[in-house]
């Protein structure tokens, strides 16, 4: 190539760069579109109505400027701090019910076991089962005294421990909240941990087993840190979907018994579609924005790859 043809190579080349660039941009432009449309300008048109008294159904007097008022008033309820509380409960205890289980699933179907793609598939199930299906199925078994459940608590026990009222007594309430919400979304986490289980080298495995570690060394010391990645992200998402518990809460147990399935989603809920306080209702999403947001990004900072 001559000198004189270099600037017309490269100019081809920008042109070329641009054309695809000018491609990508128009793909995205419609997902960008309805993300705008659909979540973010909501999230910007609450940060207004948290500032004001808006109510759901306008009434003849305009809404009035508030300021903070509305956060004040949450922050000092005593119900928002309950409800923030059993939020927390939930996570913690969700978390390692939800993905421990999701993970020895994803470890049971990534085996070369006959008719495993219809094992993965029936798995999968609960994922794609409305929530309230799911609840009405449930509380078929939480049913006080004489519920499958109970039933199966008797056989076991012998008849010593008696009915166990599921969703009614304190006690109870939130880990049975957390066993049909663990079991409903479990689907989700399984199939993260198949996609990073497939995505791990057979040579590791070989390897380790030629130095003569047995199935648990080779489980604990090649699979977990290969699926250091998987784990984390399955960690943030769950987080998040258990900051947003609500549907079983509201079909279930409507927040009790004495409060303690109350949720935040649930109070939020309850502020602007029963007592019709949309500035209010506004004032918690956005606090709840920033706690899940905070939540994420300290978890991201603990699991962060300090190499």
């Amino acid at each position: 190539m001559s000198i004189s043809q270099v600037p017309a190579a490269n100019g081809r080349r920008r042109s070329a760069l641009w054309g695809g660039r000018a491609q990508e941009i128009t793909m995205l432009l419609p997902a960008l579109a309805l993300i705008a449309i659909f979540l973010l300008l909501p999230f910007l048109s609450s940060f207004r109505i948290a500032l004001t008294n808006e109510r759901l159904i306008p009434r003849p007097v305009p809404p009035r400027f508030v300021g903070l008022g509305n956060f004040q008033q949450i922050l000092t309820d005593h119900d928002f701090w309950r409800a923030l509380w059993n939020v927390v409960r939930f996570t913690l205890m969700v978390l390692p019910v939800q993905c421990g289980f999701a993970l020895a699933i994803a470890l049971l179907l990534n085996q070369k076991l006959p008719f495993r793609n219809f094992f993965r598939g029936l798995f999968f199930l609960p994922a794609i089962t409305s929530m309230v299906v799911v609840c009405v199925i449930w509380a078929t078994l939480f049913q006080y005294p004489t519920g499958p459940f109970n039933q199966i608590v008797g056989f076991l026990s012998f008849g010593l421990v008696q009915p166990i009222d599921w969703l009614g007594d304190p006690s109870w309430s939130m880990p049975a909240i957390v066993l049909l919400s663990a079991w409903q979304a479990y689907g989700f986490q399984m199939i993260v941990y198949l996609a990073g289980l497939q995505g791990i080298s057979e040579s590791l495995y070989e390897a380790a087993e030629l130095d003569g570690a047995n199935r648990w060394q080779r489980f604990w010391h090649v699979t977990m840190p290969s699926l250091r990645q998987t784990h984390i992200f399955v960690l943030i998402i769950t987080t998040i979907q258990a900051f947003k518990l609500f549907t079983q809460v509201n079909i279930l147990t409507q927040g009790g018994p004495r409060g303690t399935t109350d949720t935040l989603v649930h109070y939020m809920f309850t502020a602007g579609f029963v007592d019709q306080r949309l500035g209010l209702a506004s004032a918690v999403a956005i606090l709840l924005f920033f706690i899940v947001l905070i939540v994420s990004l300290v978890q991201r900072f603990v699991v962060r790859d300090r190499q």
